[in-house]
């Protein structure tokens, strides 16, 4: 009984918090994040299995084509077909993009991907629930500090490239991960506020928190990588 009253109340206090237009929107974004998630897993398998197409310097400018394609396009209503074949391909080449570093890691272990796409959902659900629970708007000043620290990881990437450091490297790759973390609760609760605002687009909208979801996932594979390397190495010496 008490599992079940947990679930019901937790329903209820989530009808309670958000009206039934904005619930309808946010089924709408999360499906097209699921779907943009298949895609991108699509587009990893074809890299990693099939000789059909590889990551590289072509599929990088095609994934920006559409990425660019995706946001010159405005929703009219009647376009949403086109748009979203735009979002799909963007997840797809962006999974195709992901295949080296997938080769690396089943190379280390392969249990490293699994683990990585179970954390990546387990954050990505929390961090979505307690944005949409908290209190409207109460995040968004995040805004300018996820800015600026994304402006220091940026730096040290840059700074990365002449000093070769591999504490500097996972400096970066944490501070990426909690950054993305902030993303995730700023993000959702900015597409609450836009629908609000009357931006009804929810195609652009899920192209946000899959670009959250897909970095996630990219910054713990290779901090698990990592970690599963140094491990060896202490188990050798």
């Amino acid at each position: 009984m008490t599992p079940t009253i947990n679930i019901n109340s937790f329903m209820n206090s989530f009808s309670n918090r958000l009206e039934a237009p904005v619930r309808q929107h946010l089924k709408n974004v999360y499906g097209c994040v699921s779907l943009s998630t298949v895609s991108a897993a699509t587009g990893a398998y074809v890299h990693l299995y099939t000789d059909i197409l590889q990551a590289g310097f072509l599929s990088t400018l095609g994934a920006l084509g559409l990425l660019i394609a995706l946001g010159v396009t405005p929703d009219n209503g009647k376009n949403q077909k086109l748009r979203l074949g735009y979002l799909l391909g963007f997840a797809f080449l962006s999974g195709l993009g992901l295949g080296p570093l997938l080769e690396i890691v089943i190379s280390i272990d392969p249990s490293i991907i699994v683990t990585s796409l179970v954390a990546t959902t387990v954050i990505f659900v929390s961090f979505s629930i307690s944005s949409l629970l908290a209190p409207r708007g109460q995040w968004l000043y995040l805004g300018g500090t996820l800015i600026s620290f994304s402006n220091i990881t940026i730096l040290l990437l840059l700074a990365n490239i002449f000093l070769r450091s591999t504490l500097l490297y996972q400096a970066q790759l944490y501070l990426g991960l909690f950054l993305m973390c902030g993303f995730i609760v700023f993000d959702t609760q900015l597409i609450v506020e836009k629908f609000h605002m009357g931006n009804k687009d929810f195609i652009a909208h899920s192209l946000e928190l899959f670009i959250d979801f897909f970095r996630v996932f990219r910054y713990l594979v290779e901090i698990l990588t990592i970690k599963e390397q140094q491990n060896r190495k202490r188990k050798q010496n």
